[in-house]
């Protein structure tokens, strides 16, 4: 059971928060939000991403994190957003990118809005071996229409599902989409418009479309060969290795 980001505290924009609510409304993930998120996981029986907190940090900073937990009610990740809407929203920045395991269902990523709009974030988390990307959003305004295909667009260069959920009217923009593999909607909301997607996805269909490629054709991770050279990325000084290209599987 997936929740946009930030749906448990109201109907504000959090671009218009500066720092006030949400910084009231932060707790430690040891906190008592936390415990009651993880009895009502444990009580349901499900997994659940109840969309983003306001996490209060040991260093006294407040970020906006997705947590997940498994149906037994165990915190089994935690992410925090690495690319906050600046310069509006006053989130501080988190700097690790966040995959989990499903034990044998298959292994997921986390986003949470903006982040989806640099294709590092996703990038980074199929690397680590993600075969859907969970991105929560609360997108209020026109852009949305974007970010429904850049949905598509990093299932696509990534060769992932993509579930992109937003909040809906009228506190969001609505418009969510699940995006397979290959870019084709699988399933979808109208915007502005309150709803519930039931989506039912195969991540085999992740190991096809990665073995035969997209369409039959293009397999981004088997780019690289043996002998290839190493290609030196300045932006982020580092390199791609050929030798370490394929996605991670779990552990």
């Amino acid at each position: 059971m997936v929740f946009p980001e930030i749906h448990l505290f109201g109907d504000s924009d959090t671009a218009a928060d500066a720092g006030g609510w949400l910084n009231a409304a932060a707790e430690p993930l040891d906190g008592p939000r936390i415990r009651s998120l993880s009895r009502l996981a444990a009580e349901l029986g499900v997994w659940l991403i109840p969309g983003s907190v306001p996490e209060l940090g040991d260093d006294g900073r407040v970020y906006n994190t997705a947590v997940v937990f498994d149906p037994r009610g165990d915190l089994v990740a935690d992410y925090r957003k690495v690319f906050p809407w600046r310069p509006f929203e006053k989130w501080a920045a988190g700097s690790v990118f966040k995959v989990f395991d499903m034990p044998g269902i298959g292994r997921g990523g986390l986003s949470i809005c903006y982040d989806a709009w640099f294709p590092e974030s996703t990038r980074s988390v199929a690397w680590m071996g993600a075969e859907f990307v969970v991105n929560v959003v609360k997108t209020t305004g026109p852009d949305r229409k974007q970010e429904r295909i850049l949905a598509q667009a990093n299932a696509i260069s990534n060769q992932v599902f993509m579930l992109s959920v937003n909040a809906a009217g009228p506190v969001g923009a609505g418009g969510s989409i699940a995006s397979d593999p290959e870019g084709t909607v699988v399933a979808g909301l109208p915007t502005d418009q309150p709803g519930l997607i039931t989506v039912q996805i195969d991540l085999d269909d992740v190991t096809r479309v990665r073995q035969g490629g997209t369409e039959g054709l293009n397999r981004m991770w088997s780019q690289m060969a043996r002998g290839d050279p190493r290609v030196d990325l300045p932006i982020y000084s580092g390199y791609i290795d050929p030798t370490t290209w394929q996605p991670k599987g779990p552990s």
